[in-house]
């Protein structure tokens, strides 16, 4: 659950949510407080929502608000293997035999076959489903079901990755058991076992046409919302002729999948955090381009900034976008509850961002408008809520095409 933050209201913010607190603003008992409260909880199962009618639609939400940042605090994690802003291995996870098997990485001589070509294509698309909204089963499924049929229309030489954010413990379970994503992909995640939240955090789903060499965490050290960046380096043929008997390491390309800080701060926390996101898409010799996206948070003026400051380009204003228009560009209050349209209008915070000149943006779309839960009772209990609709989230996806620049190395 986003809720956007213009400059003229920042003011209000006086302390960000921790995970043990409420925002403290000027609005304490409706959202916390006048602001963006974000994270994720694992929510009871879908069938909850002892609402009584006579409560407002505001007092729902409230109670929501109220019930999450609790469940926050209860599944605090008091201990972590990893070191805070440095790299930290995982597996990935391959669909074989009918079960889902935990696996390492190559670091070296890839698997041809599962490299990316000088023909192929890249579908990268990115959501955050909201964490916050009752049903959450019911919503995943709707987004399973529409990013399967976006992915159907796709030639054989484009492969899709998905970056999700504000994915529940359940939701690794739902995409884990769907038949379509065990036929076309690999997961990073099956459990929250490399989340710095016992149950919430990032997730990606990569082609399983493609072998990733390196599947690794950054944990933010200055995160109070346990954030970080998901990365998968993804090995490139040189060129049509190159052949593997070489010693030299692989061209790589690095994708990122990260959920930046929600809430204005003092200091700002996403500057460092994306400027650290940059450092790691940039600082090896064998990558060939990086890309990063997903939901940034980019709620205050100086986010618009904060791409080009460190040598990032921006897709959308690559093919010709407009950081103004809200229409054209926006991805967070179109499906917001009403009150907080309203209130906060509309922002462009989900992003998709690279650098290096191994790839050029080719498309740039959202997806997802109007998706709702399939059960008519499901949408109305949503609609009560304050939503027009029974949305399955807050947030507009964002899909963008990457074609391969030359690999002749």
């Amino acid at each position: 659950m986003e809720l956007s933050v213009n400059a003229g209201d920042v003011h209000e913010v006086e302390t960000a949510w921790s995970g043990r607190n409420c925002v403290k603003g000027k609005a304490q008992s409706t959202w916390c407080g006048s602001s963006r409260v974000t994270g994720s909880s694992l929510l009871a199962p879908p069938q909850r929502l002892p609402y009584s009618g006579h409560l407002s639609r505001a007092s729902k939400m409230d109670e929501l608000v109220k019930e999450s940042i609790a469940t926050v605090e209860q599944r605090k994690k008091t201990s972590v293997p990893w070191t805070i802003d440095e790299p930290h291995d995982q597996p990935y996870h391959r669909f074989e035999n009918g079960k889902w098997e935990a696996t390492t990485p190559k670091t070296e001589h890839a698997d041809p076959a599962g490299t990316l070509k000088p023909s192929d294509k890249l579908a990268l698309y990115t959501w955050n489903i909201d964490f916050m909204l009752p049903y959450p089963d019911s919503r995943m499924r709707a987004a399973i079901h529409h990013l399967e049929t976006l992915c159907r229309l796709h030639p054989p030489t484009m492969h899709p990755v998905i970056f999700l954010q504000e994915c529940l413990a359940t939701d690794l379970t739902l995409l884990a058991s769907s038949p379509w994503i065990q036929a076309n992909f690999h997961l990073t995640d099956l459990t929250p076992a490399s989340w710095a939240s016992a149950h919430y955090g990032t997730t990606t789903l990569l082609s399983n046409r493609l072998s990733p060499s390196a599947c690794f965490r950054i944990h933010y050290s200055n995160s109070e919302q346990q954030r970080d960046v998901l990365v998968l380096d993804i090995p490139l043929s040189l060129s049509t002729t190159t052949t593997t008997t070489t010693a030299a390491k692989p061209l790589l390309l690095r994708l990122c999948n990260t959920h930046l800080e929600s809430l204005p701060a003092s200091p700002p926390l996403r500057p460092h955090q994306l400027a650290l996101c940059a450092q790691h898409m940039q600082n090896l010799k064998t990558l060939h381009a990086s890309i990063l996206a997903g939901d940034l948070n980019a709620i205050q003026s100086f986010d618009a900034h904060l791409p080009s400051a460190h040598g990032l380009k921006d897709a959308y204003l690559e093919l010709g976008g407009q950081e103004d228009d809200a229409e054209g560009g926006h991805t967070w209050g179109q499906q917001a509850s009403t009150a907080l349209r309203e209130k906060f209008g509309t922002s462009r915070m989900d992003k998709v961002l690279f650098c290096g000149d191994g790839v050029v943006c080719e498309e740039f779309e959202r997806f997802g408008g109007g998706v709702e839960v399939e059960d008519a009772g499901e949408r109305r209990q949503i609609v009560g809520l304050g939503f027009g609709k029974g949305w399955i989230t807050d947030h507009l996806g964002v899909k963008a095409v990457f074609g391969l620049q030359s690999l002749m190395a």
